[in-house]
């Protein structure tokens, strides 16, 4: 698919406040609404938008502790077992593969550190894993809004 510089005008829009409308998104790369809304609807089918999302203050919820957990399995483990392991922590807000001794590093969200030691516990329950490292943050310095 091309994405000219209106699409990419039109995904700036929507990266900045995903709930403006058409006809704001319009007024922005001069064209109507109903162009607009052709323009996104064939970016969300060829894939290049994925979804639209809130982003959530997880402190303003009562989920104040954040950390990293490093986890390592016995044998060689695939990232879609790792996907099916992890999409089952409800903590989880995201899960790399890495390179290194561990396996994968989760990213959870807790409500305290007492609630991050029972998510470790799930984590060093699965089948396989053989441990676990866990950094937890103290301050967030910056995060730029990317998937």
């Amino acid at each position: 698919m091309d994405v000219d510089d209106i699409d990419r005008g039109i995904v700036v829009a929507l990266q900045r406040d995903a709930r403006a409308t058409f006809a704001e998104i319009g007024a922005e790369v001069n064209l109507s609404a109903p162009a607009v809304k052709r323009r996104v609807d064939r970016l969300l089918a060829s894939g290049a938008i994925r979804g639209f999302t809130a982003v959530v203050d997880p402190v303003a919820l009562g989920w104040s502790t954040e950390a990293y957990v490093e986890v390592s399995y016995s044998g060689v483990v695939s990232p879609r077992r790792l996907t099916e392991d992890f999409s089952g922590v409800p903590e989880a807000v995201s899960a790399w593969t890495v390179s290194g001794v561990p396996d994968a590093v989760v990213q959870v969200q807790t409500r305290d550190v007492r609630h991050l030691e029972e998510v470790l516990q799930r984590i060093r329950g699965l089948p396989d894993v053989t441990g676990t490292q866990t950094e937890i943050v103290l301050s967030r310095l910056f995060r730029r809004t990317q998937d």
